[in-house]
């Protein structure tokens, strides 16, 4: 899709405006987003968004964003440019269906291969923790593609949460899931529960957290740990985890660090797998 756009648009731009054309954007469910929409061509893009909604027919939505992820939920700024005036759109991968709206819930579509990744890694009857779960979106993935005995997320962004437990009405997956609202440090000890397997998919700061993490993993239990570096500096998340497993006097092994995403030039999205021994 992303080849065909200027071509597309070749009979309503300039030589010079489609040089211009921003080629990063996301489709979540019937919504385009672009990341990055160059203010050169803002008295173009009424254009540009319905030539989009003419050629591709699953899009009913097009948006640019406006201000990157901010604030206490880490929510992107969006201006609709065409189409059906929504926000909100329902988005299938790996099996399940997920409703969110896409401003006021931190989602990343490119992570649909490193969920099901994570997934395949499960094995039968583990007890599975998801913090910072969001819309459900790991959950989900994990019950509907494991044989996990349970799932658990907790969330702190109400609407998130709001969307979450929809969700998991949405794919009958209320049996295998059970999600909470609130603060993570707050709700992870009246869990009184130790996991398998924890995640810890923030999209900033996430080492924040891993002392927490450390307290409810079982031993011989694996956590994903997400970070963002450069590709040069994949070893300064490796740090973070050796840094809070000493601190936390646990013996621990990193089993890989595997890149997740590329985000700007050089920097990816990355996960280091450890298990503690």
């Amino acid at each position: 899709m992303k080849q065909n756009l200027k071509f597309l648009l070749k009979d309503k731009l300039s030589k010079n405006e489609l040089e211009l054309m921003p080629s990063s954007f996301d489709v979540v469910g019937s919504i385009l987003i672009f990341s990055d929409f160059p203010k050169e061509l803002s008295k173009k893009e009424k254009i540009i968004g319905e030539g989009i909604l003419r050629k591709f027919k699953n899009v009913k939505t097009i948006l640019k964003k406006t201000k990157k992820y901010s604030g206490k939920f880490r929510t992107p700024k969006l201006k609709i440019i065409a189409g059906e005036k929504t926000k909100e759109t329902i988005h299938k991968e790996n099996n399940v269906l997920i409703k969110l709206d896409v401003e006021k819930v931190y989602f990343s579509a490119r992570m649909s291969s490193e969920r099901k990744r994570i997934a395949d890694l499960i094995r039968p009857k583990e007890r599975v923790l998801v913090m910072f779960s969001g819309s459900g979106i790991y959950p989900l993935v994990i019950a509907e593609n494991s044989e996990c005995k349970e799932a658990y997320g907790i969330e702190i962004n109400p609407v998130a949460h709001k969307y979450a437990l929809e969700n998991i009405k949405k794919n009958r997956l209320e049996n295998r899931i059970k999600l909470f609202f609130g603060d993570v440090t707050k709700i992870m000890p009246k869990l009184k529960k130790k996991f398998d397997r924890i995640l810890m998919p923030l999209p900033k700061g996430g080492e924040n957290f891993l002392r927490l993490a450390l307290k409810h993993i079982k031993n011989n239990g694996i956590t994903h740990f997400y970070d963002f570096e450069h590709e040069s500096e994949f070893k300064k998340s490796e740090e973070k985890v050796r840094k809070a497993c000493t601190e936390a006097k646990k013996q621990f092994k990193i089993l890989r660090t595997t890149k997740c995403g590329q985000y700007a030039p050089g920097f990816y999205r990355i996960c280091v797998d450890f298990k503690v021994i």
